[in-house]
């Protein structure tokens, strides 16, 4: 068993999507836990479903694994309805973030014991346990127990056991919170690049969402069981439609902006405060000029210079604090008409002090035109509730 058979045992029918959703409820009591949910995993794709405690990921996990069942809806995995089988009957391989590791078994034990409950021959299982841990780099730990390995090699053998039995996918409830945050982002890469080697469609909780970013093909956002927004990690970072979207992956400046006017196929929009002409949103759907829209600004797109070297039609603002992150200077910024602090990201090029600019200086505020993005929420007025 190469990895190349791996990748081919778990193709699908060209265009049948590896996990679709198609209308999936589930209520606790008279708790919904989750909404009607619907969306499609690409076959041999790693898709994150990303939200808070009680967003109704791990719901939906369970629903899938078949530990669960939903009240409604259907569960379609490589093309075959699993709605209502049972978890040994849908061939699925799952690590939890535990590991779930048996104490008294060696590496190879442990990874041939589903191969064994499946009454697979001997050779054959030992073949396969063999070629599995060559693959996961661990042939040399065979006959180690797992309190004798660190928790990467742990997670190894764990991802070893899950995907020996050959599973038509591959389920990953929260599989690095154990780790500590080096060793979590190595397995992240670990993980990802095994995932991509044998092409098995994947299905990853997280609430973290660095390792949503760093491991995905797709990335659901979930919040109070529904799902906001669904997309590549590029496109739900860099156009999150919500501000429950933009805020959750990442820091974003939220600023409530004046409408100037439509232009094109887009607005102009003024920062509080400002008199000028104000600045352009591309896309943007037509609002009558006067009313408010949500703007989200990365720190990172948003640029700083000395107010001595800004241009004469950037807004200002103050430094009000500073702290250092090694790649780059993190800062604070007041500005008249806005409830809290801008953010903005100054990357490090040369020397650290080259970059600082002291607490109180002025300072201009610009971007990159495309880097605002207009978001769906409706502006709170002052004074609401």
């Amino acid at each position: 068993m190469t990895q190349a058979t791996l990748k081919a045992q778990s193709s699908v029918t060209a265009g049948e999507p590896g996990l679709r959703l198609r209308d999936v409820r589930k209520s606790f009591g008279s708790v919904a836990a989750l909404q009607p949910t619907s969306f499609d995993v690409p076959a041999g794709t790693l898709c994150s479903l990303l939200g808070p405690s009680g967003c109704g990921k791990t719901t939906t996990l369970r629903i899938v694994a078949g530990f669960e069942l939903p009240d409604a809806g259907q569960v379609l995995i490589r093309g075959e309805d699993r709605t209502y089988d049972p978890p040994q009957r849908r061939k699925l391989g799952m690590v939890f973030q535990n590991y779930s590791l048996f104490p008294h078994m060696t590496v190879a034990q442990n990874v041939a014991f589903g191969l064994r409950m499946a009454r697979v021959n001997r050779a054959e299982t030992e073949a396969r346990t063999r070629r599995m841990l060559d693959i996961v780099h661990l042939p040399q730990h065979a006959d180690r127990y797992p309190h004798q390995l660190s928790g990467g090699q742990q997670q190894r053998v764990a991802l070893a056991r899950s995907l020996v039995t050959e599973p038509s996918m591959l389920l990953l409830d929260e599989p690095l919170g154990a780790l500590d945050k080096n060793l979590r982002e190595q397995m992240q890469f670990e993980i990802r690049q095994l995932q991509r080697e044998i092409g098995i469609t994947t299905l990853l909780v997280t609430h973290d969402q660095e390792e949503a970013l760093t491991m995905s093909d797709m990335i659901v956002v979930m919040d109070r069981g529904r799902i906001l927004q669904a997309g590549s990690p590029t496109e739900v970072y860099e156009h999150p439609r919500t501000r429950f979207v933009s805020e959750f992956l990442g820091t974003s400046n939220i600023i409530a902006c004046t409408v100037a006017g439509v232009e094109g196929g887009g607005l102009r929009l003024r920062l509080p405060g400002d008199a000028g002409s104000g600045f352009f949103v591309a896309d943007a759907p037509a609002r009558p000029a006067g009313s408010t829209a949500l703007v989200a600004i990365r720190p990172e797109h948003l640029r700083i210079a000395p107010a001595t070297q800004a241009g004469a039609d950037e807004p200002r603002a103050t430094v009000s604090g500073h702290v250092f992150r090694g790649a780059a200077h993190v800062f604070q910024l007041k500005r008249p008409g806005l409830d809290r602090p801008l953010m903005a990201y100054r990357q490090i090029t040369g020397p650290v002090g080259e970059t600082v600019l002291p607490v109180g200086a002025e300072v201009g505020l610009s971007w990159l035109p495309g880097t605002a993005r207009l978001l769906e929420d409706e502006p709170v007025r002052e004074g609401a509730a």
